[in-house]
């Protein structure tokens, strides 16, 4: 018998995808999706293009598929980026390489004058405390090592974010088994995610006997 899922919280689940690697170097985005997950299961989603009025290198043309006239048909960067907001409101945060996805989210609001103040759970930094026997942990690699279905092309916003979501979803259900858990909650994630291995057991016992129901 599996633990019941929390019937709670929210989480938002983001991913994004730019010109490079570094917002500070004037990377921009082109693609954000948001994936809104509850009670086990992926409940709604956001996904769009956006035009930043930039020039995409050739190889990240590759790597996406998104080119410079599919940008050019895009809704300006400013216009998406408010949807995108009011998507997430201030719902908990999720990705993978959560590093990476944080330091664009908080460029592109920066540009429209909002700023994130929740905080990010990183499916990479979870899957290094859950499953230290995978080959390893990118994104592509961990959903064959879970045996989880491949929701389209990587390196787009909504296939990616679709995917963090399953696996996210999986690392839940294989805490409450694994750690007899009702409930895995965000702020739990937080605290896992900056826990080394082996002092899971006893963080996790400390965060049970201090939080009412667990």
């Amino acid at each position: 018998m599996h633990p019941e899922p929390n019937r709670m919280e929210m989480i938002a689940v983001i991913d994004f995808e730019t010109t490079g690697l570094w917002p500070d170097a004037g990377a921009r985005a082109t693609e954000i999706a948001v994936v809104r997950v509850r009670e086990g299961g992926i409940v709604d989603r956001y996904q769009s293009l956006m035009n930043a009025g930039v020039w995409i290198p050739p190889f990240i043309q590759s790597l996406t598929g998104i080119t410079d006239a599919m940008i050019r048909r895009a809704p300006p960067a400013a216009e998406v980026m408010r949807q995108a907001a009011d998507f997430i409101g201030d719902l908990p945060l999720v990705a993978h390489h959560a590093a990476f996805d944080r330091k664009v989210l908080d460029a592109e609001l920066a540009r429209i004058h909002q700023y994130r103040r929740q905080e990010f759970a990183c499916t990479v930094r979870l899957a290094r405390r859950l499953y230290p026997d995978a080959p390893n942990h990118k994104l592509g690699t961990l959903m064959a090592y879970a045996r989880l279905p491949v929701a389209g092309r990587a390196h787009r916003a909504l296939a990616d974010a679709e995917m963090t979501a399953h696996l996210l979803l999986r690392m839940e259900t294989e805490l409450k088994t694994r750690y007899r858990l009702p409930e895995v909650d965000h702020a739990l994630l937080c605290l896992i995610q900056r826990t080394a291995r082996s002092a899971l057991v006893p963080c996790i016992e400390r965060y049970r006997s201090r939080t009412p129901g667990r």
